[in-house]
């Protein structure tokens, strides 16, 4: 332990984020620990926190308060480092992993070196908002679809099959189709209220969602050229990037989103491995709809549907999959390709002959 007399601006500061509370370490630029204790989850803390130790390198690991907490810390001085929680294998497999062992390794990894963390970049307040429009449909989408196939799953053990059709249109099909059922409709007639509540509510974000691109996000509405990507997609995947800049090539992006093999090859041995899903899950699901769209049997004549096509074409384990994979990724790639270039979308940019200088 040394002494308090450290410079406290040369100290790195481990935050283990909670519900109600916060572990912190504290260490100086030797990695000797000065302090350990826990502070509630206030703006008023934080700001002590500051005043005690101006200037410090603070370390925290990504979840629901880090967006919130690593801006407020910025604006009062702190050099704040996300990092994220998914490749810091020494924290989530300590076996005697706890609040303050976290918030110690926090704080020892960012001495060594902050790349270590893997840190990343949360977004504005603001684009945290428009998200959680986003955020908040795909909450009611899946409560939409959970309540059809309950639905459905209970019809069925009565001998009842409604036809198949879009969970938007299942209330008014499985009224029509129990007409002559009554007692059965009566029983399932609040759910399909639900239901109609749930469409309701979903039209009104997904509404919202293309005024806020209109007025907003030009950059949203210029990737909707790509059939298949639409408002919601599109918009998600520019507040995700925030910064097209930030990539040096637009190949980087398949990475990002995890949307490459995760890698595992020692000597002579290179084992052919599933994608590494790092970055966030529901642009790379939004992604991965595009592209089962584009290569199916409704989807556009494209580059993009082409490569899918030859991909799939080649046979072997799990073809189809990874030609879905690999679209999304090619859409990826695309998308972040327009933003970075101002560029229109050519669907057969491959097939178009190039200009001679």
């Amino acid at each position: 332990m040394k002494k308090e007399n450290t410079p406290i601006q040369q100290t790195i500061i481990g935050v283990d984020l909670g519900d109600t509370k916060h572990a912190i370490c504290v260490t100086d630029k030797d990695g000797n620990i000065l302090k350990e204790y826990f502070i509630t989850i206030t703006k008023q803390s934080f700001k002590k926190l500051i005043e005690t130790y101006p200037q410090s390198l603070i370390a925290i690991e990504v979840g629901t308060h880090s967006p919130w907490i690593s801006r407020y810390l910025t604006q009062l001085g702190a050099q704040v480092v996300v990092a994220n929680a998914r490749k810091l294998r020494a924290i989530y497999t300590n076996e005697r992993k706890s609040d303050e062992l976290d918030a110690r390794m926090l704080a020892k990894i960012a001495r060594l070196d902050i790349d270590l963390l893997h840190p990343i970049q949360h977004g504005t307040e603001e684009q945290q908002r428009d998200s959680l429009m986003i955020k908040l449909r795909a909450s009611l989408t899946k409560q939409r679809a959970a309540t059809v196939v309950t639905i459905r799953f209970t019809l069925k053990s009565l001998g009842i099959r409604i036809r198949s059709s879009s969970t938007r249109a299942f209330p008014n099909v499985a009224r029509k189709y129990l007409q002559q059922q009554p007692e059965i409709l009566a029983i399932i007639e609040p759910s399909l209220v639900i239901l109609d509540a749930l469409n309701e509510q979903i039209k009104k974000l997904e509404k919202q969602i293309e005024e806020r691109i209109s007025k907003k996000y030009p950059e949203a509405q210029h990737l909707q050229q790509i059939t298949g990507i639409g408002p919601i997609t599109a918009l998600a995947f520019v507040l995700h990037i925030s910064d097209p800049e930030s990539f040096k090539s637009p190949r980087d992006v398949g990475a990002y989103l995890g949307l490459v093999p995760r890698s595992d090859q020692s000597g002579k041995k290179d084992k052919e491995l599933s994608i590494s899903k790092t970055g966030n899950t529901y642009l790379r699901c939004l992604l991965v709809q595009a592209a089962q769209y584009i290569l199916g049997h409704f989807g556009p004549d494209c580059d993009l549907r082409n490569h899918g096509l030859k991909l799939a074409a080649r046979g072997g384990n799990g073809a189809k999959k990874k030609a879905v994979i690999a679209t999304a990724r090619k859409i990826a790639v695309t998308m972040l390709a327009m933003w970075k270039n101002k560029n229109d979308y050519n669907p057969h940019m491959q097939s178009t002959p190039k200009k001679v200088a």
